[in-house]
């Protein structure tokens, strides 16, 4: 695509480093009395470690984790994709059950299929690392710690699987977005799509 070459600042290869203050920032509102919770890391097959160690090491070269000394801790788990790569997960699901949950509305589907009428020009964003452009409060950085056979880490971006990490970035976009919503652009959490009657 011409104007990925023309630009190439603007269409990194990868992002590195911890992204700018934003103006939503993802916190962890915990029940009152709320202890931490750290589980013992699960068993991996011998490809799940190489494939551990790889994402660790890409995770921390981008500023995205650090090493942690936090009472929490989950364990990870892996997911293999359609294309037989592998997903890594954090099993946040006991810190998730102790999460006071956001009630950030979602759009409804039927709602963001009205907008469309009419259109016959559709482009799709995709964001890369979407959820990672976003900080989380410096306090409740030690909550996503989790444990590996390779050392005791936390996020210092937001990871998948946190509860609230959907509503949080659905604000994000709608921040972002805003001027361009019911007008050309449609955002469900971290899908965009823009649209148009014609090319023009």
């Amino acid at each position: 695509v011409p104007i990925i070459c023309d630009c190439p600042e603007v269409f990194p290869d990868d992002l590195l480093g911890l992204p700018p203050p934003r103006q939503v920032e993802f916190r962890i509102d915990l029940d009152p009395g709320a202890t931490p919770v750290a589980r013992a890391p699960y068993r991996l097959a011998p490809s799940e470690l190489k494939e551990l160690s790889d994402q660790l090491k890409e995770l921390s070269e981008k500023g995205f984790i650090r090493p942690s000394s936090s009472p929490w801790g989950a364990p990870v788990l892996f997911v293999k994709k359609k294309d037989g790569s592998f997903h890594m997960c954090i099993d946040y699901r006991e810190s998730n059950k102790l999460t006071i949950k956001n009630k950030y509305p979602l759009p409804r589907i039927d709602d963001l299929f009205d907008q469309l009428q009419g259109s016959s020009v559709y482009s799709k964003i995709d964001l890369r690392s979407g959820y990672h452009q976003l900080r989380i409060r410096e306090e409740d950085i030690p909550i996503t710690a989790f444990r590996t056979q390779y050392g005791h880490y936390e996020f210092q971006v937001m990871p998948f699987r946190l509860t609230n990490a959907h509503a949080v970035f659905m604000d994000l976009m709608n921040h972002v977005c805003k001027s361009y919503l019911d007008k050309f652009v449609i955002v469900f959490i971290d899908d965009i799509l823009i649209y148009s009657k014609n090319k023009e």
